[in-house]
């Protein structure tokens, strides 16, 4: 007969945080949201570290380019979605890599020969106002001067025109040398009020562009999640059936962690799929696993070589796999249970394997409850689709405003990859729905309200970082009529809107 499990399968929504002492130094301002991302040695810093503890989901509805930007500029990470075609999930990593780079290396460069037709071309394609004149075209060459909007007006100059006519030639650039501090160049840009520092070497090749764009950015994203040369950070996902020619791909393009994107990860391609990046590629790529709900699904994929595990099947809002299936776990359950395992394994080995809490949070203290069971952060995708930044389309609906939203295992979605166990390329029922949500305005200000809640929160249970909350946060079951109290309730609410 099966096995039964006695304890009962439980929500997020059925607990609530009891308060701490909150002391003096518990202060929103003293909160530090930082959390690690991938696997290393209990009691050391992993080498990814998120600045606040959240990450995107793997959803064509929610981790595009523009997302996976504005994500990692306020602290957190997106996993650029898998369900494309390789190349161009490649050139989505590319490019949240080359939108700050602090030191850039110029990818739009141009002849002194060529004309003005050449230098709109090359900037329609690039994306980019500033262009490096080197003496080849290449973006190594010798540097013989710079081109900038500034320095041409469409309307009334000639296309014909030759760049060596309209440039700025390298006698008047102010330039850096190869091997300069980074902060050595921005206070150049400044002295010099200069939009783009170009940076050459002892030949007068030139080597890199350095932008006063990118120390602004900088500037006004203190959370910025970046490595040391400035690029922003950025994860993609994988599936478990052209992993042998997409991750080379991921990697090359510039991904600094890669995720298997599937609903039920305790799966033997899994495993097949950990074991293939450990041997072609050891240590040097981090990459996650999942979903799971219990301790022998943790187990498994850490055994096989994952860096961090996913928890979660069915609990998201567009997920319907409990309902066609019947398999999953309350979200609470389970991540307690894959907490319970990973603190085990790491008395036994020394080793930290950081969680990750996917679906199941309805209001935003669920996400300080998810954190204070034990995940180290938190993968969303309904809490990003409704933002400005994500890639799906704003409708009205009557007097609403909406955004997009479906599951990657809705018809819609088209990835028949994330499923492990079929045998044809066609969805013989699906397991999540296409559906809106509410329109939110941008990232950033829905941001600052929810780390301010959670920062608050913590504060109220004593803590004043994750790890403390998890080691001395109390929470409690609360009954169906405790819920209904927490609420506004037995009064006459104001209209909100007149």
């Amino acid at each position: 007969m099966a096995i039964y499990l006695n304890d009962v399968s439980r929500t997020f929504g059925e607990y609530l945080l009891i308060p701490g002492l909150t002391t003096k130094d518990c202060l929103p301002s003293n909160v530090s949201l930082k959390t690690p991302l991938v696997r290393h040695p209990a009691g050391e810093t992993a080498d990814i570290e998120l600045k606040i503890p959240f990450v995107s989901a793997i959803m064509q509805s929610v981790s595009g380019t523009e997302l996976a930007i504005e994500l990692a500029r306020n602290g957190g990470l997106s996993f650029i979605y898998c369900s494309q075609p390789v190349e161009d999930q490649a050139e989505m990593v590319r490019k949240v890599k080359k939108f700050k780079a602090g030191f850039v290396i110029s990818d739009a460069n141009v002849r002194p020969e060529q004309t003005l037709a050449d230098v709109i071309g090359v900037a329609k394609a690039t994306g980019h106002s500033t262009i490096g004149v080197t003496e080849d075209g290449a973006s190594n060459g010798k540097l013989a001067g710079i081109v900038t909007s500034r320095d041409y007006r469409i309307e009334k100059d000639p296309l014909d025109m030759k760049v060596r006519d309209f440039m700025t030639p390298f006698s008047k650039l102010i330039y850096g040398e190869s091997g300069i501090p980074l902060s050595d160049a921005n206070q150049k840009l400044w002295e010099n009020k200069l939009n783009a520092l170009p940076i050459i070497d002892s030949d007068g090749h030139l080597v890199y562009f350095v932008f006063r764009k990118d120390y602004d950015s900088h500037r006004n994203n203190p959370d910025e999640l970046s490595d040391k040369t400035k690029k922003l950070l950025v994860g993609a996902g994988i599936n478990t059936r052209d992993y042998e020619e997409r991750v080379p791909a991921l990697v090359d393009a510039g991904a600094d962690v890669l995720c298997i994107d599937s609903s039920d990860g305790y799966s033997e391609w899994q495993k097949e799929t950990l074991c293939w990046i450990r041997k072609n590629y050891g240590d040097r790529i981090f990459v996650g696993a999942g979903n799971v709900v219990d301790s022998e699904g943790f187990r498994y994929l850490v055994d096989a070589g994952a860096d961090f595990i996913k928890v979660g099947i069915g609990g998201g809002s567009i997920c319907i796999t409990r309902e066609q299936k019947g398999i999953g776990r309350g979200q609470a359950t389970a991540l307690m249970d894959v907490v319970q395992a990973r603190d085990e394994y790491c008395r036994k080995t020394g080793i930290y394997i950081p969680i990750c809490s996917d679906g199941g949070l309805v209001h935003d203290y669920h996400m300080v409850l998810a954190l204070a069971m034990g995940a180290d952060f938190l993968m969303m995708g309904r809490y990003f689709a409704r933002f400005d930044e994500s890639p799906t389309k704003t409708l009205r609906i009557g007097s609403n405003y909406v955004k997009e939203y479906w599951g990657e295992g809705s018809n819609r979605a088209q990835n028949w990859q994330r499923y492990d166990m079929g045998d044809t390329e066609l969805l013989k029922f699906e397991e999540g729905v296409d559906s809106y949500v509410p329109y939110a305005g941008k990232m950033k200000d829905n941001l600052a309200i929810t780390l301010g809640k959670i920062r608050a929160t913590m504060c109220s249970c004593g803590a004043t970082a994750i790890k403390s909350l998890q080691q001395h946060a109390r929470i409690t079951l609360v009954s169906s009529t405790s819920i209904v109290e927490g609420g506004a309730h037995d009064v006459i609410l104001k209209e909100q809107n007149r």
